[in-house]
């Protein structure tokens, strides 16, 4: 299927944007021109947001009227680049959608801090909801986008039977980039820029193999919870996210995948741009709406 016309017009618009390849490309320039650009983005008003320390770990906690679960959510950015101020608008956006409380994990980042520190920060913050008089006791999700769907199924996998569900939006999971999407569907995304990104996250070569750093080869898999895996069709990453979905249900997990079609890598966070962002975030909510009605009988 072709390209839907906003995603043309984006990967066009990318098109003269420097790439993390090229030896000119500076990561701290590049972190603070996405943090000056998400400061112009409409911010959707919820009942309580506050900045937290939960565990050590700096976090954005989103508390919309009603809540009655918390979501961990872990943003995208190939490990090394976003932060909870460039995700705060759409962040706050998937709260109020999803009536659910949000902590939004700024988990340290390469190359200042390789591999394990983003997934032990992830796990931190995961602790630190047990302790927390608000939160502890509530269904518990853990949600993420790209390198921020890695972390949240890594975080899965370190703590099995804490979460209600886990949410995956177009998972970075394959390090070998050994699947056909990273020659057939690479639009905006070229996989040099994927190993890029893996050869900041990783401290070693071993690392690559690591499965808190590769997830697909966990042989623990099948103790996850329910699990929702959405992927892009025109992005290098679809089928390692829809290899994810097949494996799951191999293992007897309760899992569902969604593939959106004519979109690209990113779509989710831009619904300004994206006809395919919100209903994306509405898929999310509503199926852990499901999860929650189902716990509630």
């Amino acid at each position: 299927m072709a390209l839907h016309p906003q995603a043309r017009a984006a990967v066009a618009n990318a098109a003269g944007e420097l790439a993390v390849t090229d030896p000119a490309f500076d990561i701290a320039a590049e972190r603070e021109r996405a943090r000056a650009a998400a400061a112009t983005q409409p911010r959707p008003d919820v009942a309580e947001v506050r900045d937290v320390d939960a565990g050590g770990v700096p976090a954005r906690l989103y508390l919309p009227e009603g809540y009655d679960a918390v979501v961990v959510h872990a943003h995208g950015g190939g490990f090394v680049l976003n932060d909870i101020e460039v995700h705060d608008a759409a962040v706050r956006r998937f709260a109020d959608i999803s009536g659910v409380a949000v902590l939004s994990v700024d988990y340290r980042r390469p190359p200042e801090h390789p591999f394990p520190a983003a997934p032990d920060d992830l796990s931190a913050a995961v602790r630190w909801l047990d302790d927390h008089p608000d939160l502890a006791g509530l269904q518990t999700f853990v949600h993420g986008d790209s390198a921020g769907g890695n972390l949240a199924l890594v975080a899965a996998l370190r703590h099995p039977g804490r979460f209600t569900g886990v949410a995956l939006v177009y998972p970075f999971l394959d390090p070998s980039a050994s699947f056909d999407s990273y020659r057939t569907a690479a639009d905006g995304f070229e996989p040099a820029e994927a190993a890029w990104y893996w050869q900041q996250y990783a401290a070693t070569p071993a690392d690559l193999e690591h499965p808190d750093l590769a997830p697909l080869l966990s042989d623990a898999l099948g103790t996850l919870p329910p699990t929702l895996v959405t992927t892009a069709e025109h992005d290098p990453l679809r089928d390692e996210g829809e290899h994810l979905v097949l494996r799951l249900a191999e293992a007897g997990v309760e899992v569902v995948g969604t593939r959106y079609l004519g979109q690209v890598h990113g779509y989710w966070r831009h619904a300004d741009v994206f006809d395919a962002a919100e209903p994306t975030m509405w898929q999310v909510a509503g199926w852990m709406r499901m999860l929650l009605r189902r716990r509630a009988r």
